[in-house]
């Protein structure tokens, strides 16, 4: 069992490990029990009812967060021509149109958050797939990142704003952040609320039975606060 330090275990005593809380009290606890010095990241933990063997039982989507993640967001784009420019002016962080800018990621830069690419381009990025791929960092059609050309500025401005992408793991997990520690409740609250709806709406068709199982609130580093899955499925932004 994992040893834990005197902070740790001084949160954990605020938290009965018995009792299903509301969102609310959840946000309210993992603010109270957020112990590290920097600005802890606030995640959501969730079981799902599907088995991720099957294709047809893959859960993944994007959402964006009302209130963003409360940090800087770095995208790259790879686009050429008038991709490229609309990109530049949507404000990307860095631009691969070029060959000297793919060798610049072959060669293993990967300062970035984000990837967007157009149709055209993913040719060229997809032999970048030992560098981008482990880092979670390719771009794909069923997460939002592959994109024409036109569509490229209002995904840099999603990205920038809080846009979040969700994929079961194959132990059918989803592990999503919603905001920091710093955020106000109520803007916790509207985050996990959107990001309960978009998964909600991703459930798959082959999906039986009891589809969300258990929901866990948690800061980097926290201790775990159950919410109830009820609860947590019934949830409304403020907006």
């Amino acid at each position: 069992m994992a040893k834990h330090g005197k902070q740790y275990l001084e949160a954990a005593k605020k938290i009965d490990q018995d009792k299903y809380y509301t969102p609310k009290q959840a946000i309210s606890l993992a603010k109270e029990t957020a112990y590290t010095k920097f600005d802890s990241t606030v995640e959501i933990h969730i079981r799902l009812g599907v088995d991720p063997r099957h294709a047809d039982q893959q859960v993944r989507d994007v959402v964006v967060l009302p209130h963003g993640l409360g940090k800087t967001v770095r995208v790259v784009v790879f686009a050429q021509g008038d991709g490229a420019a609309l990109a530049r002016e949507a404000g990307a962080d860095f631009v691969a149109d070029d060959d000297e800018a793919l060798a610049k990621i072959q060669g293993g830069w990967t300062d970035f958050d984000v990837a967007v690419a157009t149709p055209e381009m993913m040719g060229k990025v997809g032999r970048l797939g030992r560098v981008l791929g482990p880092r979670g960092l390719m771009p794909n059609p069923k997460a939002g990142t592959v994109v024409p050309a036109e569509d490229i500025p209002r995904v840099v401005n999603e990205a920038k704003a809080g846009r979040v992408e969700f994929r079961v793991d194959k132990t059918a997990n989803l592990h999503v952040p919603i905001g920091k520690a710093s955020f106000e409740e109520n803007q916790l609250y509207d985050n996990l609320a959107a990001l309960m709806e978009a998964v909600r709406k991703a459930r798959p068709a082959a999906a039986k039975g009891a589809y969300i199982k258990r929901v866990t609130l948690t800061t980097t580093m926290g201790p775990g606060i159950k919410l109830d899955p009820v609860q947590s499925q019934a949830m409304e932004t403020s907006e």
